[in-house]
């Protein structure tokens, strides 16, 4: 359950205060990514999480859930169609907040708030991480198999490669700024 704020809200009352969400919301996932102050963007990140979690179930009860708070029929449609399968392997954490600093006129942090759309890379569970130590620490450690004699050729190219290719690209950095300077 949310907890209920106390004191001020933003923008005077509550009513403007859930009207300047919604239009937030409506932004951040028009544009997927916003900047706002710090405190905006850390009260409207729980409505958009919860916004996009109705995108993700994806029926007609929670479309018509989502249009309640953002009114424009577009958006709703981009959230549903576009945002909501892109974060359909992702368990939550929908949305990052990174502050960029002060406001020149008066001063107000600010920061960035915007959707997390990279796949999820899933981590191997603490059981199987400590099984997998356990069974190579039972075998011989320190015989070495050809397999791992390949890999570490192999990695040992691919060192060399990405050498290589560091190199050519500051070469190619380099040629244009002496061929200014002529």
């Amino acid at each position: 359950m949310p907890k209920p704020t106390k004191g001020p809200r933003l923008g005077g009352g509550p009513a403007h205060e859930r009207l300047l969400l919604a239009n937030l919301a409506a932004a951040l996932f028009t544009h997927k990514s916003i900047k706002t102050t710090e405190t905006k963007a850390k009260r409207l990140r729980p409505l958009a999480e919860r916004l996009i979690t109705f995108a993700k179930r994806g029926d007609l009860h929670a479309r018509r859930r989502v249009l309640s708070v953002i009114g424009d029929k577009e958006v709703v449609h981009v959230l549903f169609t576009e945002i909501a399968p892109l974060v359909a392997d992702r368990d939550g954490g929908y949305t990052r907040i990174t502050k960029v600093g002060n406001r020149k006129g008066d001063n107000a942090p600010m920061a960035v708030i915007e959707l997390v759309l990279e796949p999820v890379t899933k981590k191997p569970s603490a059981k199987k991480a400590a099984a997998a130590k356990a069974a190579p620490a039972e075998e011989a450690p320190a015989e070495e198999t050809p397999a791992a004699d390949e890999a570490a050729e192999a990695g040992a190219e691919s060192q060399e490669e990405g050498a290589a290719a560091e190199a050519a690209a500051e070469e190619a950095v380099e040629a244009p700024a002496e061929e200014k300077s002529e």
